[in-house]
């Protein structure tokens, strides 16, 4: 997964713990235009978005597994895969930028420069982006992309419980439970994969580990937006940046600069077509984001990628031909049900906090854990 999707995604779905992550031009809501659009018109515009949505992400994601693991192409450099992505974010970033100051102002296109001083500002997130990006494609290597949903399915809790370490928040028992589903869910896909004999151990370490990488993102990412005014657009670029800086001595370090010598398509105009196409999706997708939730809201969108995720799945059982027990099947409706629930539930709470600033104090008082 690319730089620029996982980035905004992040921040994005922290946005129902109630952050101000700051003020973005891409998700910007349109107010009473939006409103005084004809029904069928704001339905069509949905509709349009949410599947735009959908095939990015679904697309991106068998895409990168190709890339990854593909037993025809054989390239076991996954550093270099992610690098070539976050290289090209950064290059789509600032063209687009330098396309925009060219022609007619964009409000949703700031302007982007290179600061040395921002530069560094930004590395300790671009460190933790790093992990993010990294472990995301190695769990996804690993594993089947049937999989892969459960596989890095413990965002949600790792969100909660750096919520209370870091930042002192409380959690309501009903979301607590939503989390306690998902972890059930998450051990069962894994006993159940060792059952089917598909289990790859490498593989739950790096899900774990990008579940980790995700929410400390989110939570770095809310602190480090002052020093790009508040833009995602600025942050995508300079974090992405940097992991291409950083990503050179860790590809030295596991000799995948001899891979690539050794590689026997490294000069094949279609091996480079699909990894140009990658990091196209891989960008494409902080965008689709975006829009999806300027045009419905963040809880829609939650519930958008858990349906998004229950049809990545079944499409990847039936393209690669795969057989899945009972149980397996249980574990995926586990997560994605425990999702779903948790997404509700800080949904409902975000109403009750809008509608009276009050609540928040007493139903911590009450129910935080």
């Amino acid at each position: 997964m690319s730089g620029a999707q996982l980035t905004r995604t992040g921040i994005l779905r922290m946005a129902l713990g109630g952050g101000d992550g700051g003020a973005d031009p891409l998700l910007a809501a349109e107010g009473g235009e939006e409103r005084r659009a004809p029904f069928l018109l704001r339905a069509l515009r949905i509709a349009v978005v949410v599947c735009l949505y959908w095939f990015t992400s679904i697309a991106m994601v068998f895409l990168n597994k190709y890339l990854l693991d593909s037993p025809s192409l054989r390239l076991n450099a996954p550093l270099f895969i992610t690098f070539f992505q976050c290289a090209l974010t950064a290059a789509l970033c600032l063209g687009l930028s330098l396309g925009a100051a060219c022609g007619p102002p964009c409000p949703s296109l700031p302007a982007v420069r290179l600061d040395p001083k921002v530069s560094r500002s930004v590395l300790p997130l671009s460190i933790v982006f790093i992990g993010m990006v990294t472990s995301n494609n190695l769990c996804l290597k690993h594993v089947g992309v049937a999989f892969y949903n459960v596989g890095r399915s413990l965002t949600t809790v790792f969100n909660v419980l750096l919520s209370y370490v870091l930042l002192k928040q409380t959690t309501s028992l009903y979301a607590l439970l939503a989390c306690g589903v998902i972890i059930g869910g998450f051990w069962l896909g894994v006993d159940q994969e060792g059952a089917e004999g598909t289990l790859s151990w490498t593989g739950i370490f790096f899900g774990i580990l990008a579940s980790l990488c995700v929410s400390l993102n989110a939570i770095y990412t809310k602190k480090v937006l002052p020093v790009v005014d508040g833009s995602i657009w600025r942050l995508t670029f300079y974090n992405n940046v940097n992991a291409c800086v950083l990503f050179f001595p860790l590809m030295m370090l596991l000799g995948e600069f001899r891979t690539l010598y050794y590689f026997d398509k490294l000069g094949s105009p279609s091996f480079w077509g699909m990894m140009t196409l990658g990091g196209v999706f891989g960008f494409a997708i902080g965008y689709v984001t975006g829009l999806q939730i300027k045009f419905t809201s963040p809880l829609t969108h939650n519930v958008s990628g858990t349906a998004k995720a229950c049809a990545q799945t079944v499409l990847a059982v039936i393209y690669f031909e795969e057989t899945k027990s009972f149980l397996w099947w249980t574990s995926n409706l586990m997560v994605l049900g425990g999702s779903f629930a948790y997404t509700w539930v800080k949904g409902l709470e975000m109403r009750k906090v809008q509608e009276d600033p009050n609540v928040k104090s007493s139903e911590g008082n009450e129910t935080g854990v």
